[in-house]
């Protein structure tokens, strides 16, 4: 591809960002949360895109917007499909990047090797997942872990802050929560999966390289903590004598901090880069919520990911433990539901190889690896075939914030790149 050609798709994914931004639930920052009406109208936005550039549309059951296009059916490939994208919904007041650049650049690399009268000896499938985040309700990948079949527990009778269960919000978005297990594709089936996704880190601009290849996906487990206590007059219960729910809870989220803190910082030499541990206490509610009674019961979030699975369950039994013992010091119960808990995620090798002579072909540069601290639909996809990821560079490795930017160039680049990606593993075939 040409410098010009370059431009233009970068061009063209800025604007199909922005037409996805445009879509939210809140005026003023976006936030388009999984099974709402503005996912429906992404969703269908989408789908247009994946029309218009030649592929057939459906939706499954759990909302994700599928684009096909068929291929040759000549040679060992056939009746196998490659599998490109990632996820639509977002965070609450969300950058523009994170996810939507995925689907947009697997509809992008459609519309380029139909524009070169390219036949792939398989099919080419773009997938628009609905459920990364997890924010809406209390379960992660749910999509994701439908196509893959890893799905075990559908937790359908989780609920949102309305009190919505998924199973509801399904059947009413026109999803089919009892045809879940049926969506599933099998690996046979499968050649691979493949993401391109912004960074959501610093490192590829400190490098000065515009795009990067994965090469694991960081474990991650996430739980939610209720702390339990008495509830009881502001103005006449002894700070002696109190239960103070909110009073353990913040002791809790101190230790997990630390925790998080000597686990990371202990870590030296190579370690670094694969076991750097981060815990996150990112949702807190306290009960009754009335600025004249203390607080009975809290509820809080825990979001705990490192680079090796080791890593990250010694740091759950550390929390636990520390946990147990401010509880009991402080006379208050406390009980830790697991909402998942993922492995470390390993991109294939061959697919890390094909990737990354993508890069150095479209960019004139060896490709710089790295893992990934966030997590993504591969987590899920990895259970069905080979996963693979484009990392793009974006600015100041910011993400989950309106600041969020990858610029045009560097996502013409990762269309690039995709797109020699998928032709050498058609050449493969």
């Amino acid at each position: 591809m040409t410098a010009a050609e370059i431009k233009a798709i970068g061009e063209r994914a800025e604007a199909m960002l922005d037409a996805l931004a445009s879509i939210s639930a809140e005026p003023d920052r976006l936030t388009r949360l999984y099974l709402t009406e503005e996912h429906r109208r992404a969703a269908r936005l989408v789908a247009e895109w994946m029309r218009a550039a030649g592929l057939r549309v459906r939706m499954d059951a759990a909302g994700t917007v599928h684009g096909l296009l068929p291929g040759s059916n000549k040679g060992p490939s056939a009746g196998k499909r490659l599998l490109v994208g990632s996820h639509i919904d977002t965070v609450v007041d969300a950058g523009r990047y994170d996810g939507t650049l995925g689907v947009v650049a697997g509809i992008l690399a459609v519309e380029e090797l139909r524009r070169r009268g390219i036949v792939l000896p398989f099919a080419l499938e773009v997938l628009a997942f609905g459920d990364e985040e997890g924010v809406r309700f209390p379960k992660t990948l749910l999509g994701s872990s439908v196509v893959s079949g890893s799905l075990r527990d559908p937790m359908l009778d989780l609920t949102d802050a309305d009190g919505v269960t998924i199973r509801a919000a399904l059947a009413a978005f026109g999803g089919d929560p009892d045809a879940l297990e049926a969506e599933a594709y099998r690996p046979e089936d499968v050649l691979g999966f493949i993401e391109v996704h912004i960074e959501q880190g610093p490192v590829l601009e400190q490098l000065g390289l515009p795009l990067g290849v994965v090469t694991s996906i960081a474990s991650q487990g996430r739980y939610r903590l209720t702390v339990k206590g008495e509830a009881g007059h502001a103005g006449t219960v002894p700070m002696a004598t109190r239960r103070d729910a909110l009073a353990a809870a913040a002791e809790m989220v101190l230790a997990i901090e630390a925790v998080g803190m000597i686990q990371s910082i202990g870590r030296t030499g190579d370690d670094v880069r694969t076991e750097t541990l981060v815990a996150t206490v990112g949702e807190i509610k306290a009960l009754p919520g009335a600025s004249n009674v203390i607080p009975g019961e809290v509820r809080f979030s825990l979001d705990i990911r490192a680079g090796t699975d080791r890593a990250r369950e010694e740091a759950v039994a550390e929390v636990r433990r520390r946990i147990d013992e401010i509880a009991g010091r402080r006379g208050v119960a406390v009980r830790i539901e697991t909402v998942h808990e993922k492995v470390v995620a390993a991109s294939a090798p061959e697919m890390v190889e094909r990737i990354a002579g993508a890069v150095e072909a479209v960019t004139g540069s060896p490709s710089h690896r790295l893992m990934s601290g966030a997590g993504h639909d591969g987590q899920a996809m990895v259970h069905l075939a080979p996963i693979g990821m484009i990392f793009v560079r974006c600015r100041g490795g910011i993400s989950h914030n309106p600041a969020e930017y990858a610029s045009p160039e560097d996502m013409g680049i990762a269309v690039a790149a995709l797109v020699e990606t998928i032709l050498g593993l058609g050449a493969e075939s």
